[in-house]
């Protein structure tokens, strides 16, 4: 009896992934949204008050569907920990795939564009990249550990740079309408994580890590 809502439920929700990401939080509307998920306003209202509340268990649903991306991704299974943070900037890298709505993060355009009007969403959007940066944080600082110890940087700060990275290399992918411009920012990304990890570069030569 629960298994129509659900699905329902389940098609708005990858709906918001969908229509958000292409044309922003305030140009979507709920018809849009219940035209892209194929469902009447009624059953949109049935599971969600309003835009906003649905927003939010969207942002929840993204951060469950790209954390299993993530966790079953190849790189987790390197070894290394410096292997697998300059794996993970490769993945990202790979993922630049299809139209730029397709590839772009749901954070961080909801974020930029509510952050003033919308002080749940924005509290939500940061609570999801700082849980992805807290992830990425535990790789680098055991790369730290075993590949540059003596070095003064955080790994907290560092990982969450590799995130403006990223959400930069987004903003200038939809400034220029198309990925090239993320992937060479996503290169530079890696050439610098390498280079305080001491590891080597895409050019084979190795860099002294920053003391």
């Amino acid at each position: 009896m629960n298994a129509a809502p659900h699905a329902s439920k389940s098609a708005v929700l990858d709906a918001a992934l969908q229509v958000i990401r292409a044309k922003g939080y305030t140009a979507t509307t709920v018809d849009d949204i219940c035209a892209v998920a194929g469902v009447t306003k009624g059953s949109f209202f049935h599971h969600f008050p309003g835009k906003e509340d649905m927003t939010l268990a969207a942002i929840e649903h993204w951060n469950h569907v790209t954390a299993e991306v993530f966790q079953h991704a190849a790189y987790q299974r390197k070894k290394d920990p410096r292997d697998r943070v300059l794996a993970y900037i490769d993945f990202r890298k790979d993922l630049l795939q299809g139209q730029v709505q397709e590839f772009t993060c749901l954070l961080g355009t909801l974020v930029q564009e509510t952050f003033a009007t919308h002080p749940r969403l924005r509290d939500a959007c940061n609570a999801g990249i700082s849980a992805h940066a807290r992830i990425v944080a535990r790789d680098i600082a055991a790369a730290k550990t075993l590949h540059a110890p003596d070095a003064a940087w955080d790994p907290g700060a560092l990982a969450l740079f590799t995130q403006a990275a990223l959400q930069g290399a987004f903003v200038l992918a939809k400034a220029k309408g198309n990925a090239a411009v993320a992937a060479a920012c996503i290169d530079h990304l890696r050439q610098h994580v390498a280079h305080l990890l001491g590891a080597k570069t895409r050019a084979g030569q190795r860099k002294e890590t920053t003391p």
